[in-house]
């Protein structure tokens, strides 16, 4: 008996060996879904940017005046480099600025995703309406948006649209909830999907409250909801508490707020970029540094480099790509660029659990799936873990090809994997890591 029972064994052995070489192919090279549901796409919930899978998404990022340097295209990558996630780049359409095309924008956005960066594309030419004779309206800046649709159609995960840069100079009066609400509904009508964002009138600044007082107005005409708001800190935002009331006045409403520009200094008023930076950072605000390169000899002192060169960083750039609350104290690359697009890597590990993705990430809980082994009925269990550098551990062990993990930390970065457990013991390979960023607690 004791010699028929270990023939039996080694017979189950060889058979569950055999069965995974033979599926082993069927465990590698397939590109994971971004989220279940089919879901894509940068979006606003519950106040704040999230990715597809519902990962927080804080931009961290430096304005680059390609419209003004279209060959430094270099700077792409300098800015990846220095610690953004983000850049955000003016585009003018042929009003104060030379125009745009659908292929430049396309070139553009390419540029962005090719050094793993989250492409914020603004739209120039309305700056300063009122005051700027040849500045454009809202109107028209919707219609350049319009003109270059098939360039940015799919790329809903990596690019946000800035509909109209600082619309309307210094006044009261200015008709910005209005126009602002039909720039939305209009582009919603054309059929982008993708987060808009809007300026503040005031030169951006919001000197009167226009839209401080008036983002539930203008949020309501959205009917996705994808609408994020846009301030640009300078001479008005002087202290900390100028600062800290208005992020909070969005922050406690839960709308969605970002700093598109702000610098250390400015030819009207001196902006606290200390109070702005760790403002931005301790409620997980986004922010882009004004400018990376390129400013006027009179307004040079924006520039965060001398030349377009990397490693000659002026006093502000020193300041906000390693100072306190600068880049490379928070930012973190956008889980699109790390989830799913390793298949070289699921070849290499042949009977490992493939296909994993993350979706439903809230602060205290993500969901993940994987491809169970087609063809295979053995009873295979799976181990969920989590990787931190060398060190793992586990979080949960399953029978089915998904998992539910909850009691996470809020504002955490994560990064799961699964192993394959067959009856016998033997375990395979780890599978593909995925990212995950809980968003904070209310």
């Amino acid at each position: 008996m004791i010699v028929k029972v270990v023939i039996v064994r080694a017979v189950l052995a060889a058979l569950l060996a055999a069965l995974l070489v033979a599926v082993a192919a069927g465990f590698a090279g397939a590109s994971p879904a971004r989220a279940a549901g089919g879901t894509t796409g940068i979006r606003v919930r519950d106040g704040r940017l999230v990715e597809a899978t519902g990962s927080d998404l804080v931009l961290g990022g430096i304005n680059h005046d390609y419209m003004s340097y279209p060959d430094e295209n270099g700077s792409f990558a300098a800015i990846k480099a220095a610690g953004a996630n983000a850049e955000r780049v003016p585009l003018g359409f042929g009003h104060r600025w030379r125009a745009s095309d659908a292929d430049e924008v396309a070139a553009v956005v390419g540029r962005c995703r090719q050094n793993r960066l989250i492409c914020v594309l603004d739209a120039h030419d309305t700056t300063g309406l009122g005051s700027e004779p040849t500045a454009a309206t809202i109107a028209e800046a919707v219609r350049f948006w319009i003109s270059v649709r098939p360039a940015l159609a799919g790329q809903e995960d990596y690019a946000i649209i800035d509909i109209a840069n600082e619309p309307f100079a210094v006044g009261p009066a200015w008709p910005w909830v209005a126009q602002t609400a039909d720039a939305i509904t209009q582009l919603r009508a054309a059929g982008f999907k993708h987060t808009l964002m809007v300026n503040a009138p005031g030169w951006g600044q919001d000197e009167s409250f226009i839209m401080r007082d008036n983002a539930s107005r203008v949020l309501a005409a959205d009917p996705s909801g994808n609408t994020v708001f846009d301030v640009h800190m300078y001479g008005q935002f002087d202290t900390a508490g100028k600062v800290n009331a208005y992020l909070d006045s969005f922050t406690s409403r839960h709308l969605p707020i970002v700093i598109g520009e702000f610098a250390a200094e400015h030819r009207w008023g001196d902006p606290d970029e200390n109070a702005i930076m760790a403002g931005a950072q301790a409620r997980h605000v986004g922010y882009f540094a004004w400018s990376w390169s390129g400013n006027d000899k009179q307004d040079s002192y924006l520039d965060l480099v001398d030349d377009f060169a990397a490693n000659n960083r002026t006093a502000w750039g020193r300041r906000f790509i390693d100072g306190p609350a600068g880049l490379h104290t928070a930012t973190r690359e956008a889980t699109i660029y790390r989830n799913g697009t390793d298949a070289a890597y699921a070849k290499r590990r042949g009977r490992a659990p493939h296909q994993l993705t993350v979706s439903g990430v809230t602060g205290d809980s993500v969901h993940l799936s994987w491809q169970h082994r087609s063809g295979i009925d053995w009873p295979i269990t799976y181990q969920v873990v989590t990787v931190n550098g060398a060190a793992e551990t586990r979080l949960a062990t399953t029978d089915t090809s998904t998992a539910t993990l909850t009691g996470l930390n809020p504002s955490t970065e994560y990064t799961f994997a699964v192993y394959a457990d067959n009856l016998l013991g033997h375990r395979s390979p780890r599978s593909s890591p995925v990212s995950a960023v809980t968003p904070p607690a209310h």
